[in-house]
């Protein structure tokens, strides 16, 4: 029966292709439930232009037949799994714009038919960017180096390597490469950081490619977290000496840790480097601009080392529930490129368990969270953050849940239409401000995957929806996480080999200039 469901499926989605041979069963019994679909797509808001949302059914059955349809028009699959044809596909949304897609799911057991309780998608009017970039990893402590950096077309289901790591590895001398980012969703204006072999930071800005070596005696390492100005050749870092350890028996598997962390203002144009903050008892982290260029986000943690007998690393892994980081901001004058002193945005680190929406996980007597990531929408208006019990890295931390604050008279709320019950962690808004995407354990625990959810006029985030693949089985076999998800205008058009001649060339390294 298992052969005959996997040649069933095939046979389907060939059918649905060709547009004929499949059709809705004149009768059948009716049931008052949802299908069990996967992944689950049922009444999420979609953007219009958003590639086909193909799905398994996972009821038992011998064969199956999805309809989709609105006012007259209609896609029919056949098969267990529901695969529109990408045209077809796009015709009905731009017919159904601002309206629903009705979704009717019929499966077939003995001969008998029976008719699902019908689903919709809404389709919003509010696209979304036509491209993100991301980084896939496998979930391994210590094979880190099969990683690329990888782009994708979310109005269909093209994908392709921008940067492979193994291209610049070596079995003496291994690399990392990550934290990609770019001015304005400009795939023109990009930058991501190499770490240990071939070290340094690539920026490429309207044509020209460069490797910059940032690192002097007096800084922590290189550029790492990126955070573009909005219109200025101007980036901002944070410096981190970051470590990694294990728990034995805690639930979040690994810690990553920051030693020590500042924040350095790169000049593109001038090719030199600037101190915007670096209080040794302050771990600033994860900048990030307002869309006006004249605020800097960023979050920090007040930390004392006060134990000679340990190693700053060894004190650090001994007292990583201590390290509570709250965010922050400075004033920016774009004219003298001078920044103000630093304002409290969010004391998460006086707040109580609580407040996190998921009470159950997390004792209530606890004092002291830590916010993360912070992200502002592209109107200024709303400050997204990850909020967990302790740390600054919280893509392990199964706690970890999306906050948003309003800017405009500083309320906080948990994103709970959005979080689950398992780890929210990376965030990033479209260019438009309507649409997040965001990295999410909810799936299994172990792998993380890309969701993506509408976030309208309010704030209020909708149903989110897994990314969709071209066969809905895919992230089943998958055996690599999503990371750093980032919205772009358009694609990368640098080759992965391009990128990693320059990363090898020494000749080619700027050293940046210290003001």
């Amino acid at each position: 029966m298992k052969g005959l469901k996997t040649i069933i499926s095939v046979i389907g989605y060939c059918l649905t292709v060709i547009g004929c041979g499949v059709s809705v069963p004149d009768s059948y019994t009716q049931k008052d439930e949802l299908p069990a679909i996967c992944p689950d797509y049922a009444d999420v808001t979609i953007p219009v232009n958003i590639a086909p949302l193909s799905f398994q059914i996972q009821e038992q059955a011998e064969d199956a037949v999805v309809r989709f349809s609105y006012n007259g028009d209609e896609i029919l699959c056949g098969g267990l799994k529901a695969q529109p044809d990408i045209d077809d596909w796009h015709e009905l949304m731009a017919k159904a714009k601002g309206n629903d897609i009705t979704v009717e799911v019929f499966t077939k057991n003995n001969g008998q038919w029976t008719r699902f309780k019908p689903f919709a998608y809404h389709v919003s009017p509010d696209s979304i960017d036509p491209y993100i970039s991301y980084r896939l990893i496998s979930p391994s402590y210590v094979a880190y180096e099969d990683l690329t950096l990888n782009q994708r077309c979310l109005e269909n289901y093209d994908e392709q390597v921008m940067v492979d790591n193994m291209l610049c590895s070596t079995e003496e001398s291994g690399q990392c490469v990550n934290c990609h980012n770019y001015q304005q969703y400009n795939p023109e204006r990009m930058q991501f950081h190499a770490r240990q072999n071939h070290g340094g930071t690539i920026i490429v800005y309207d044509g020209e490619i460069k490797k910059v070596n940032m690192k002097n005696d007096s800084t922590i390492s290189s550029g790492v977290y990126p955070t573009w100005h909005p219109t200025l050749p101007l980036i901002v870092y944070s410096t981190n000496n970051t470590s990694q350890s294990f728990h034995t028996r805690h639930l979040n598997k690994i810690e990553v840790s920051d030693a020590a962390s500042d924040l350095i203002l790169y000049d593109i144009k001038n090719n030199t480097v600037a101190n915007v903050a670096n209080d040794p008892d302050e771990f600033e982290c994860f900048p990030f601009w307002a869309p006006d260029g004249r605020m800097l986000y960023y979050v920090s943690a007040h930390f004392e080392y006060r134990d000679s007998s340990f190693s700053n690393t060894g004190e650090l892994y001994m007292r990583a529930q201590e390290i509570k980081y709250n965010i922050y901001r400075k004033s920016f004058d774009p004219a003298t490129r001078r920044f103000g002193p630093r304002e409290t945005v969010f004391q998460a680190d006086s707040l109580r368990a609580s407040y996190i929406g998921q009470p159950d996980s997390i004792a209530n007597d606890t004092l002291g969270l830590s916010a993360t990531f912070p992200r502002i929408s592209p109107d200024g208006r709303f400050l997204m953050f990850t909020l967990g019990r302790y740390g600054v890295f919280h893509i392990w931390h199964h706690e970890a849940d999306l906050y948003l604050m309003d800017l405009t008279d500083g309320s906080v709320r948990a994103m709970d239409e959005i979080n689950s019950k398992d780890t929210e962690s990376y965030h990033s808004w479209s260019s438009n401000g309507r649409w997040v995407i965001f990295s999410s354990r909810r799936t299994d625990g172990n792998f993380t995957r890309l969701f993506i959810a509408h976030i309208n006029k309010d704030g209020l985030g909708s149903k989110p929806f897994e990314l969709p693949q071209a066969d809905p089985g895919y992230h089943h076999e998958l055996l690599k996480s999503y990371n750093i998800p980032e919205f772009m205008r358009g694609p990368v058009t640098i080759t992965p080999q391009q990128f990693a001649d320059i990363l090898m060339s020494v000749d080619k390294v700027t050293p940046a200039r210290w003001e």
